[in-house]
């Protein structure tokens, strides 16, 4: 197996801004103490693929609501490696719960980014059936797995990247 990436925590500085950006009015000290408590991603077993992101706090979702979730984490990769994140697959299955974008791309280069490549989170409870989905903090809801790429034979990319969504289409 090869070992090609690790997972570290942004500053406090840069998970303040994210959870201040989501929620607005939560004390310094409650975002202090979700700070200390952040889990690092792992896998669950050793056969498995994914490593588990966790919630850095507990949520409700009704079916059709939606949050954003500033994880905390950001990734270290090789190059020519993606994280490519998904909802935990029991999550899906149950209650249809959605990444946004579909699916995460977190880039070998965006370690390096402005915001430290914070790696944030769009979830949406899409039940059909009306589910109501609720994460204790620490809970599993998505998963990572690190795949390699490659590039063609004429490729002549030599963008620099700086910041998340959008960023290299500017």
């Amino acid at each position: 197996m090869k070992r090609i990436a690790q997972f570290f925590k942004v500053s406090y500085e840069e998970f303040e801004k994210g959870m201040k950006d989501v929620f607005r009015t939560m004390p310094e000290d409650e975002i202090q103490k979700l700070y200390w408590d952040i889990k690092l991603p792992k896998r669950a077993t050793k056969g498995s693929a994914g490593y588990d992101f966790y919630t850095p706090f507990e949520f409700t979702l009704k079916p059709g609501e939606t949050i954003k979730i500033p994880t905390g984490i950001r990734a270290k990769m090789d190059e020519n490696w993606v994280l490519k994140l998904y909802p935990r697959s029991g999550l899906g299955f149950k209650f249809r719960l959605q990444l946004n974008n579909t699916v995460g791309i977190i880039d070998s280069d965006y370690f390096n980014s402005d915001n430290e490549g914070h790696i944030f989170a769009k979830i949406t409870n899409d039940s059909n059936e009306e589910k109501v989905l609720s994460l204790e903090k620490g809970a599993g809801f998505m998963q990572g797995i690190f795949l390699e790429y490659g590039i063609t034979v004429d490729d002549d990319a030599d963008g620099v990247r700086n910041g998340g969504f959008g960023s290299t289409g500017k």
